[in-house]
């Protein structure tokens, strides 16, 4: 038999194999709040694209019942201690209640570092889009508090009901007294909190971390003012426990959003992928003595126009070689084109502006470089030892390692993941199919301009525009975050 609403506190009782079972309005309350504050945060991890889905869900998961764990004992160490210790099933007698919203914030917390560091990525990145999010779940959980009678202030007359607190009335009539609707005060403000974090704050953005840091801030003030009215808190010694904890939040909210804690947190340096022809070297005018000696032989020098040159540089052979010489054999034009090349590359290659000093300085300082191509792995490996970048580069990307060329990101998560570095990445790159690579995992895009007819269109589409090489490392010294939709 399935009863709804059977009490004020029950949702739904029924009964299942003998057994009597029930689910309480405060359990629908809080994983009500945790479910909406689950959609809003996935939706902008989506937009963060190179944080998996999988990992998003998992981490949910796991935190939420961790947080669940931690509320339990937080309210169980400070509300009586002596009595649980005494009887220690009474802890796992969660429906009986007894949840605080403060230990399961300092639980998940912990446990949410942990896990996101190990999986490598943004802690702070990640705090940004879930804390804010845990304000708007509060505003849903104190709900259930009113179903269950509790996060009240003292007794108040029947009067103080009138006018918009009145459908309130009947619920905080308590033992033949009216009180104060503590648990409506805090939902409301949390709302509030949540609202302005989520759509003003986020919008004015200075640096990773801001948002969580509001939220500590703001929930700490409103806590602190809510608890001191309180008939039902938690105590450590003669001290209010939430009101510790709500000093120590916004502490911590007023250190972190100015700056103090990132004086002393080293700054994780993203991990670098650079385009190769065109980026770290100047192959151009090997590429078009390559393609000129095709169309002198298969069709016509003539053909081979200023409009073919900007065409063929950046695609792969395979997608260019159709496309202007259709019918021949891929094997039979790879063998003139990579000759023609092997001529003349020792005489008109050369590394792009400052390469080669930016990249030994990038290494010596301890970044994790790699390239990304669709040139053959090969033949990207005999150009860096040819002009002495080999040592400075950690892994390549070449044409036959992807299925999926640029602009896939698959190449980027593939040197990412089987390298295991950083997973917030900048990616470096002459052509707009670099720049859409890199934007399509996430990452920072940085265009390096040699080519003024896509300074244009480069300078639109990338977080940041560069014509020197050297110029990059006063990128890495000053820009905050490396992805594509952040300052």
């Amino acid at each position: 038999m399935i009863r709804f609403f059977p009490d004020g506190q029950t949702f739904v009782a029924f009964s299942l194999f003998g057994l009597n079972f029930d689910i309480r309005w405060y359990a629908v309350c809080i994983m009500t709040g945790a479910l909406l504050a689950y959609v809003i945060a996935k939706k902008e991890i989506k937009k963060a694209k190179y944080i998996s889905l999988d990992f998003f869900d998992s981490f949910f998961i796991y935190t939420l019942w961790v947080g669940i764990l931690g509320a339990r004992l937080w309210y169980c160490i400070f509300y009586n201690f002596a009595y649980y210790i005494s009887d220690p099933v009474a802890i796992i007698r969660i429906w009986d209640g007894g949840l605080a919203i403060q230990g399961g914030i300092v639980a998940g917390a912990l446990f949410a570092y942990f896990y996101v560091k190990k999986n490598r990525y943004s802690f702070s990145k990640l705090v940004d889009i879930i804390l804010p999010n845990v304000m708007l779940a509060q505003a849903f959980g104190r709900w259930g508090n009113f179903a269950n009678q509790e996060c009240h202030g003292g007794e108040v007359s029947e009067a103080y009901f009138n006018g918009i607190l009145s459908f309130l009335k009947n619920g905080m009539y308590i033992k033949g007294h009216y009180y104060e609707p503590l648990f409506f005060y805090e939902s409301m403000l949390c709302l509030l909190g949540w609202a302005l974090i989520w759509f003003v704050l986020k919008k004015h953005q200075n640096k990773r971390g801001d948002l969580g840091y509001a939220y500590l801030m703001w929930y700490g003030v409103i806590r602190f003012f809510i608890e001191g009215r309180r008939t039902d808190s938690l105590y450590f010694g003669n001290f209010r426990m939430a009101q510790l904890t709500s000093i120590a939040f916004l502490i911590i909210g007023i250190l972190g959003y100015l700056g103090v804690f990132d004086r002393f947190l080293k700054k994780e340096k993203p991990t670098l992928l650079f385009d190769f022809d065109g980026t770290l070297m100047d192959t151009s005018e090997s590429i078009y003595e390559a393609f000129r000696a095709l169309f002198k032989k298969y069709s016509d020098e003539k053909l081979f126009t200023d409009e073919v040159k900007e065409e063929v540089l950046g695609p792969a052979l395979r997608d260019t070689f159709p496309k202007y010489f259709p019918g021949i054999d891929y094997d039979t034009l790879y063998k003139d084109y990579h000759a023609r090349q092997v001529e003349v590359a020792p005489i008109v290659n050369h590394p792009t502006l400052n390469a080669v000093e930016t990249l030994k300085k990038l290494h010596e300082e301890g970044y994790k470089i790699g390239i990304i191509s669709t040139r053959s792995h090969e033949g990207i490996e005999g150009l860096l030892k040819d002009n002495g970048l080999e040592s400075y580069i950690d892994d390549i990307c070449g044409l036959k390692d992807v299925e999926n060329l640029k602009p896939d990101p698959e190449a980027i998560f593939k040197l990412i993941n089987k390298n295991k570095w950083n997973r917030e990445a900048v990616m470096i790159g002459d052509s707009l199919m670099d720049i859409r690579c890199g934007k399509n995992y996430g990452a920072f895009t940085v265009a390096f301009l040699n080519n003024p007819k896509r300074s244009e269109q480069l300078s639109r589409e990338a977080n940041r525009c560069i014509s020197d090489m050297n110029d990059l490392l006063e990128i890495l010294n000053t820009v905050n975050a490396f992805t594509y939709d952040e300052k």
